[in-house]
């Protein structure tokens, strides 16, 4: 059994400040926002990058400050393509094992190559008392979370479990999370096309998250 939901439950979306966004609203064209944590990797990336081109879909990346520093040229693809990218910490922290000061400037470390108010936490593991001071910081930061979580970085899934856990749950407003990552790789690598297939057959559009 996985430690990990792969639907996110009702009641732990209600347990953490309405501001905090989970799922999108349907509006008048179904769209699926298709998101990628952990790059970037300088060969995984791009392959996302040209799958996403096929299908004429656009996504947002996650992204870890110190990958950025590593693969700059990497990074600047991602926003030359017109994806959108957001704050993963400079570290990739777990949010529940950190001292809050030392998570709020690993976020900050990381803002200065990422230039922009998004944010996730990695793991989806941050206290509330983070949430808090972060907002005090800049009170423009949006916290985007999902409503699908692939599964890709869990090595106990075969690529078309991966796959299922998607599909089974997609709909029109759901955030879904891949991993731009060699961890993930395989997975993910399967995964992507087949979703975006299914996307392409049911019209639904595939569109980065806002970033405001």
């Amino acid at each position: 059994m996985s430690s990990y939901w792969v639907k996110t439950p009702r009641w732990l979306k209600r347990f953490y400040p309405a501001d905090m966004v989970w799922d999108m609203p349907h509006g008048d064209a179904p769209t699926v926002y298709l998101t990628f944590d952990d790059g970037p990797h300088p060969t995984i990336t791009p392959w996302v990058v040209e799958t996403l081109r096929e299908y004429g879909a656009s996504a947002t990346f996650f992204c870890v400050g110190n990958n950025v520093a590593r693969y700059p040229d990497t990074y600047q693809l991602l926003l030359s393509k017109g994806h959108t990218t957001g704050n993963h910490t400079y570290n990739h922290l777990n949010g529940w094992k950190t001292n809050n000061d030392h998570y709020i400037k690993n976020i900050g470390q990381a803002a200065h190559h990422i230039n922009n108010r998004l944010f996730r936490p990695p793991y989806g593991r941050i206290r509330l008392s983070q949430l808090r001071k972060l907002k005090k910081t800049n009170n423009n930061w949006t916290v985007y979370m999902w409503d699908i979580l692939s599964g890709d970085f869990d090595k106990n899934l075969t690529p078309e479990q991966c796959l299922e856990n998607v599909l089974t749950h997609l709909a029109p407003g759901s955030i879904v999370v891949f991993h731009d990552s060699e961890k993930a790789a395989e997975r993910m690598q399967y995964a992507l096309p087949r979703v975006l297939e299914h996307c392409r057959k049911n019209q639904w559009k595939m569109k980065a998250l806002p970033t405001i």
